[in-house]
C-alpha cells in the first residue's frame, strides 16, 4: 500500500461539469478540479487516484478496492449523496477516513437534498465552495491522516 494513497470518487453527472448548470455548479470542468487536485497533491506530498461514474456498482466496487490501496476517500456522491445506502455501506465496510464535498451548498437547495446517507460514515462534509470544496476537503484529509498517523 502506499503511504499516502488517495482515492477521489466523483459521482453521477459529474463528467457534465462546465455545461450542467452553471448558475449552480460553476463553469469549471471535472478535469479543471483533478488537474488542481494534482497541483495540491504534490505540495501535499500524497499520490491521488481520480474515477468518475455514473453507475453505483461502480462507485461501490472502487470503495472495495480503495480499502486494500488507499488510506484515504475524498468523495463527491452527487446525487447518490441522498439515496446510495450501498455506497454508504461500502464506504462504513472500508473503514478508510472519508471527506464528503459538494459543490453546492446542498443545505440552501431542495429539501431532499438536505440530508446524506455518506454524512454518518464520513469524518467531516464540505460544501458549497464550488470547486474550492475538493481542495479544501484534500487538505483536511491530509490534516486528519498526518495526525492519525502521529498519534498511532
Amino acid at each position: 500500500m502506499t503511504a499516502l494513497a488517495i482515492l477521489v470518487l466523483h459521482g453521477p453527472n459529474l463528467n457534465l461539469l462546465g455545461g450542467r448548470e452553471p448558475e449552480i455548479y460553476g463553469k469549471t470542468t471535472l478535469q479543471d478540479i483533478e488537474d488542481d487536485l494534482k497541483l495540491d497533491a504534490v505540495q501535499l506530498g500524497v499520490e491521488l487516484r481520480f474515477l468518475q461514474s455514473n453507475h453505483e456498482g461502480i462507485l461501490v466496487d472502487a470503495v472495495h478496492t480503495a480499502a486494500m490501496t488507499c488510506r484515504g476517500l475524498l468523495i463527491n456522491p452527487a446525487a447518490y449523496t441522498h439515496t446510495s445506502v450501498a455506497l454508504r455501506d461500502a464506504i462504513a465496510a472500508a473503514g478508510l477516513p472519508t471527506v464528503e464535498v459538494h459543490l453546492s451548498n446542498i443545505y440552501r437547495r431542495e429539501s431532499f437534498r438536505h440530508f446524506s446517507y455518506i454524512a454518518p460514515v464520513a469524518i467531516g462534509q464540505i460544501s458549497g465552495f464550488g470547486a474550492q470544496s475538493y481542495r479544501l476537503g484534500l487538505r483536511a484529509l491530509v490534516t486528519y491522516l498526518s495526525t492519525s498517523d502521529a498519534n498511532t
